[in-house]
């Protein structure tokens, strides 16, 4: 969910610091934003559906979306176990392989880490930040709907995308360009089944997380819910509600019923994404911005969005570079020869 001036709580203001007026998406907006105007080296970022990417793509920072488990998720506020996972979010695509490297592992505290640590290759990620990471590798362009540029901004985005795929060619990667991903509508749809997925997974999941808070006024999504209303002026409710948390806690589906859902999203996951990678023998997809990130959180994958450009009012815009799970280090080679074959990120502007 996008937070700006007009949806963050508290009367917290987060603000684009490239153009202060301009959305820095979110939710990881304030790691994004912290970075890109220096206020601090490093962030990390939790995504479920684009928390990292889209921030990154706003903000212009280098956004590292591991591959579910990758990471550990102990001690971070939860939505959905099955697609929370914890990345950097730097100026560069070496500072964030250098956190990456930092934070992957086994965790006893979060199951997931146990299967995804086959992921982790011996040596670490920081031997992948190949100047020639480019050359050979085969990228697939999915043109539909991603690069349909709509508004004043699109003969902006459309030629930078343009220079940015030959800059792709030049560098030595091999471009199969048009490709489709299976149901790609439907993935980007509520009829995916993925927002229902997540309601259903919310409530259990912050419910065990409150429980085990040492001092905590609230130790259910229903107390959570109970004290919003009861400090409604403080939590500002007329304003922001708390529908989402309101649609959890009165969620009424069956095991039966969310088994399915999750069948669903795997079948959409396997027949689209994943089966187009294979199929095309594919190290990474690319697409501008952080559209994709549906598309890589209902399959657990990975994604890595790096700086592409500004548009004409010094808006930022990032590419995606993504792949199958446990693939972070094709995407760490392509993204790291993109970056420094084009050198494009700049300070911000700090613009009205």
């Amino acid at each position: 969910m996008p937070i700006n001036e007009s949806t963050a709580p508290n009367n917290v203001c987060l603000q684009n610091p490239y153009v202060l007026s301009a959305d820095p998406c979110g939710s990881s907006s304030g790691s994004g934003i912290s970075v890109a105007a220096n206020m601090v080296a490093v962030a990390l970022g939790t995504e479920t559906d684009g928390s990292i990417l889209c921030p990154s793509d706003a903000n212009s920072v280098v956004g590292i979306k591991p591959t579910v488990g990758l990471t550990s998720r102990a001690g971070v506020i939860p939505i959905s176990p099955r697609q929370d996972t914890v990345g950097p979010m730097c100026r560069t695509v070496s500072d964030a392989v250098h956190v990456l490297e930092a934070i992957v592992g086994f965790d006893s505290n979060d199951p997931a880490t146990k299967a995804a640590a086959k992921h982790i290759p011996l040596g670490g990620y920081r031997q992948f930040l190949k100047r020639d990471g480019l050359k050979g590798k085969r990228l697939g362009i999915v043109r539909n709907p991603f690069f349909k540029f709509t508004g004043e901004e699109a003969p902006v985005l459309t030629r930078a995308f343009d220079q940015h795929l030959q800059i792709l060619r030049q560098e030595g990667a091999v471009l199969m360009d048009n490709l489709e991903i299976a149901n790609i509508d439907v993935i980007l749809s509520h009829a995916s089944g993925e927002n229902v997925a997540l309601l259903a997974e919310f409530k259990p999941a912050l419910n065990s997380y409150v429980k085990q808070l040492v001092a905590s006024p609230v130790r259910s999504l229903a107390d959570v819910i109970d004290f919003n209303k009861k400090f409604s002026e403080l939590e500002m409710l007329n304003k922001y509600n708390q529908a989402i948390f309101e649609a959890a806690e009165t969620l009424n589906i069956t095991e039966s019923q969310y088994e399915a859902t999750l069948s669903r999203l795997k079948e959409l996951s396997s027949d689209g994404l994943e089966k187009l990678v294979r199929k095309n023998n594919l190290d990474a997809v690319v697409t501008p911005r952080a559209d994709l990130a549906t598309v890589l959180a209902i399959g657990q994958h990975p994604g890595i969005s790096v700086p592409a450009g500004y548009d004409s009012k010094g808006l930022p815009f990032g590419i995606c570079f993504a792949g199958l799970r446990g693939k972070e280090p094709k995407l760490i080679e392509i993204a790291y020869a993109f970056e420094q074959a084009t050198k494009i990120r700049k300070p911000p502007s700090f613009r009205p």
